[in-house]
């Protein structure tokens, strides 16, 4: 049977088909548009969306020589995209990056509200959740809250696109409306936040075999696959990512590089009474938690360092990030350049990014490396703040291919990594979730069946350097907040 893994990312579309024996034979994949129509706002127009994904599995079909028995969906997570009772947008989706709710976010914070949230649904709050943007939209376009029948995610969106139904994954729903014990929605978390009357926009959660649902006749056609071949909804990216690596027994960890650093390990509790940081979200695997740090910049920090520098793309910079020594000699970056600040493994609208130790004797090639050390230190960052420590870590991203950083990962954590030798972490996690669901099998069994590793990049013996630099990073960051500079130009 070919498993189609379709992998909705903010920036691209990704569809892979996967043989019965789990060897990739084919993919595809389409770039989708940001919107920003103000300063701080992301947005994507949901059609076009729809559009990239059915373009890439169309495309995907005509390569294939054999009948497809399954279509999995994984997709970006968070955000608002909102939908009425004939399932057409409202609007543009809201992303998950979009700081226009920072104000309601901070005041949560500062009243307290997120940090009791946690207790309930085991993650802290930011502005790119739905109960941020939904109390947004009800102050600023109410007219578009009226309109709206259903919250969706992007993948429960593209569900409904492929069979009509109007739902979104456990996954999506765990943050911020379940209660983590329960798996139900919390009446205590719509109360805290003022969402009692959109109770209503709130859609089924699917789990289990509800994830499955036949494509429909019309999907059918457009995407060139038989109608009534099963659609499975997986959980969301960084949850279908860190299974695709791999990460399908408690305690394993992974980093996902990507638009954001999303770290995570695997767990047997939500841990509610833990100091709040990150999220903790339901999986397809029952009892088990993804508790995850995932922050508001990643890959788009090189990108930016790029333009800084002048460089045509990422490979110039880990060139040029090459002819530094490690350290980069006292450079460091706090690469907090979201405009919606951060919220890994801290909470803070108002984070911003700096460069310090900067001298006459310093030039591209340290400021260079000095970005990638900056990123391996969040990172660290994030483990430090995990319940567990892990004895490896797992990558998966476009930016896990790039040796030289995998190294500097290694060296700044102190833990050997390994990559999955798959590509698309994301797809394979959807695949193995639907291969998994549809056999009637777990999914730690699947994945030991059709996953491989790279050999472990080690880390450096000069544990002291680094753990020096962790500290004055630390040290640079909190002196930042007390000062001040953690706040935007007005």
């Amino acid at each position: 049977m070919i498993t189609i893994g379709i992998d909705a990312g903010t920036s691209v579309v990704k569809s892979v088909a996967y043989a019965e024996d789990g060897a990739e034979l084919a993919a595809t994949r389409r770039p989708t548009k940001v919107d920003h129509p103000l300063p701080g706002r992301a947005e994507q127009d949901m059609d076009e969306v729809w559009d990239a994904v059915a373009t890439t599995v169309a495309d995907l079909v005509t390569r294939l020589d054999d009948e497809v028995g399954a279509v999995a969906i994984t997709a970006q997570g968070d955000g608002c995209w909102l939908v009425d009772g004939d399932g057409r947008p409202t609007g543009p989706a809201v992303l998950w990056n979009d700081a226009r709710a920072a104000d309601i976010a901070e005041r949560w914070a500062a009243d307290g509200v997120l940090d009791a949230l946690f207790r309930i649904n085991g993650s802290v709050g930011f502005a790119g959740l739905p109960h941020a943007q939904l109390r947004w939209l009800a102050a600023h376009d109410p007219d578009r809250i009226a309109a709206s029948e259903r919250l969706l995610s992007c993948g429960g969106w593209l569900f409904h696109q492929l069979t009509g139904r109007l739902a979104w994954d456990v996954s999506e729903a765990s943050n911020p409306f379940l209660d983590a014990r329960s798996g139900e929605y919390s009446d205590a978390v719509l109360a805290a936040t003022g969402l009692e009357r959109a109770r209503r926009l709130l859609p089924e959660v699917a789990d289990g075999a509800d994830r499955v649902a036949p494509l429909t006749r019309t999907a059918a056609e457009r995407v060139g696959l038989r109608a009534g071949t099963p659609v499975v909804l997986a959980a969301y990216d960084i949850v279908s990512t860190a299974l695709g690596a791999g990460v399908t027994e408690p305690g394993r960890a992974c980093t996902i590089l990507g638009t954001t650093l999303c770290t995570e390990v695997l767990g047997e509790d939500p841990l509610l009474d833990r100091e709040p940081v990150g999220m903790s979200v339901r999986t397809p695997m029952p009892g088990r938690w993804m508790l995850a740090t995932a922050t508001l910049a990643g890959t788009e920090v090189v990108e930016w360092t790029c333009r800084l520098l002048g460089l045509p793309g990422p490979a110039d910079l880990t060139g040029l990030a090459e002819q530094a020594t490690s350290g980069s000699r006292g450079v460091l970056l706090l690469p907090y350049l979201s405009p919606g600040g951060e919220r890994a493994p801290f909470n803070d609208p108002n984070a911003r990014g700096g460069l310090h130790g900067l001298s006459l004797e310093h030039g591209p090639a340290e400021i260079a490396l000095a970005c990638l050390e900056g990123l391996a230190l969040v990172i660290r960052d994030c483990l430090a703040a995990a319940p567990t420590e892990p004895t490896e870590l797992r990558l998966t991203g476009g930016g896990s291919a790039n040796r030289l950083w995998r190294q500097v990962i290694a060296d700044v954590t102190g833990l050997p990594v390994v990559r999955t030798t798959d590509a698309q972490a994301g797809a394979r996690g959807a695949a193995l979730t639907a291969r998994a669901l549809l056999a009637d099998r777990s999914l730690p069994e699947v994945a030991a069946e059709l996953l491989s590793t790279s050999d472990a990049v080690l880390p450096s013996a000069d544990r002291a350097a680094h753990d020096d630099a962790y500290e004055r990073f630390v040290a640079a960051r909190e002196t930042a907040r007390a000062a001040g500079w953690f706040r935007p130009a007005r």
